[in-house]
This record gives C-alpha cells, sequence and structure tokens, in this order.
C-alpha cells in the first residue's frame, strides 16, 4: 500500500524509472532515484526516493535500528542534481561525475517506510562544471542539505 504523498508524487511524476535510466548510467542498487517530479532542465528538479525495509544497505546499517547510509541520501540528492544537469540540451550524452560536496550537514535520520524528497537547485555552471544546492526532505523536515559539484564528461 502506498502513502497518499507517494500517490500524489507518483501521479505527477515527469520521469518514471525508465527514463531516469536513459539519463544516468546507474543501475540496481545504486540508482537511488524512483522519480524526478518536477524538472527545469539547468534551473531545479525535485526527484523522490521511497525508503523501504528491503534496501540492501539495511541488512548491514544499524540492522537493529535500520537507518539510511548519508553517504546515501548524499548520493540520491546527487542523482537529483545529475538528472538536472544532464537534461540541459548542452549537455545530453555526457555523465555527471561528482567533484565535490560541500557544507554537507545531516538534520535527521531517514528510516524504512520514509520518502526522501529531494530538491536541487542550480547555483552555477560554467563549460563542463556544474555547481548544485540539494536539500532532502522527510514529511517536509529537512533531513540532509550539500552543495555538490560535479563535472561533465562525454561518454
Amino acid at each position: 500500500m502506498h502513502s497518499a504523498e507517494e500517490n500524489k508524487a507518483r501521479e505527477r511524476a515527469v520521469l518514471d524509472s525508465e527514463a531516469i535510466r536513459e539519463i544516468l548510467p546507474h543501475r540496481y542498487p545504486f540508482l537511488l532515484v524512483d522519480r524526478i517530479v518536477e524538472l527545469e532542465p539547468g534551473r531545479r528538479a525535485v526527484g523522490i526516493k521511497a525508503v523501504t525495509i528491503n534496501e540492501p544497505f539495511f541488512q548491514g546499517h544499524f540492522p537493529v535500528r535500520a537507518i539510511m547510509p548519508g553517504v546515501l541520501i548524499v548520493e540520491a540528492m546527487a542523482q537529483v542534481g545529475g538528472v538536472m544537469m544532464l537534461a540541459m540540451p548542452e549537455h545530453r550524452g555526457k555523465i555527471a561525475y561528482l567533484g565535490s560536496v560541500e557544507k554537507c550537514r545531516f538534520r535527521q535520520p531517514v528510516v524504512p517506510g520514509d520518502v526522501l524528497t529531494s530538491e536541487t537547485i542550480l547555483l552555477k555552471t560554467r563549460g563542463d562544471m556544474g555547481k548544485v544546492q540539494c536539500i532532502a526532505r522527510v514529511n517536509d523536515k529537512v533531513v540532509c542539505e550539500a552543495d555538490i559539484m560535479f563535472a561533465l564528461v562525454r561518454k
């Protein structure tokens, strides 16, 4: 059964998982974005990750109190940023490599049953480099935020 929040997000999906796989080279278990619900190429994107107890990382990451690893929260935010950057016409056909993570702060844990919503806003681009501001939320509460830089490279 899906929550009302998940159903609303599914109804307004701009890119589903198939479309995301056409843009990003990631595959299971490293594709961490289920869908993109808002997309303004080169400006802003919002992506959704439904966090379930079946995630492979929960078997080894605090199995008594399952918590999504912070590095995977950052990766989910980066994937939303990568989709936003790669949706720009001048960057189609490229791969977004993680360049740096700055000002990263974790505010609260993400646990099974949460719906992680990652919002990415473009800060700047220069040539094949891009910097985005990312904010991840669960139930409108900020769980993580960071500035992420990408190098955009031809496949």
